[in-house]
């Protein structure tokens, strides 16, 4: 049976999310705003980061995997799920719970560009520096974290743990 170590409690996650959302407030005032989620890990940062927001903002999902049931990532990114609004002319800031290797990100802007947005920038809950391989800018960030296999607020293990209030290493 894993075993569960708590990382970061569903208080820091709050408070990390309300400073970021000020920052994203101010840099995106008077422009037209669409928050796309990473799916499926992201669907609770990106609600709770939306109504944080003080301006208005749209919220669109794109799908993509990587990771299957596996621990690791397989280094093949499929997009999963389009995105349905129109992007052309606007700012899109997407939202991802983990930011990793960068391997899906680089993917997804790839994708996200073909739509004609004005700019694209990142927001990561979580971001593992160290495992970095592609060139990718985190705009920003909630947490920088170190190495381990982290499950709860979205993220999973398989499709588990997503449920989890607060964030977890997930040890065998």
């Amino acid at each position: 049976m894993p075993k569960l170590i708590p990382v970061i409690t569903e208080e820091e996650i709050k408070e990390q999310i309300s400073r970021v959302a000020k920052e994203i407030s101010k840099d995106y005032e008077d422009k037209k705003l669409i928050l796309i989620g990473v799916l499926k890990g992201s669907f609770i940062f990106t609600a709770d980061l939306s109504r944080s927001l003080s301006i208005p903002n749209q919220v669109d999902f794109v799908g993509a995997s990587s990771y299957g049931s596996n621990t690791s990532t397989s280094g093949e990114v499929t997009i999963t799920k389009d995105v349905g609004l129109d992007l052309e002319g606007k700012h899109v800031l997407v939202l991802e719970d983990i930011v990793d290797t960068g391997l899906t990100l680089i993917r997804i802007i790839d994708y996200l560009k073909k739509f004609n947005p004005e700019s694209v920038k990142i927001c990561a809950l979580l971001n593992k520096h160290e495992r970095r391989t592609a060139d990718i800018t985190v705009d920003y960030e909630c947490f920088a974290i170190p190495k381990g296999f982290l499950v709860g607020y979205g993220l999973d293990y398989a499709e588990d743990y997503r449920n989890l209030p607060a964030i977890f290493n997930l040890e065998e």
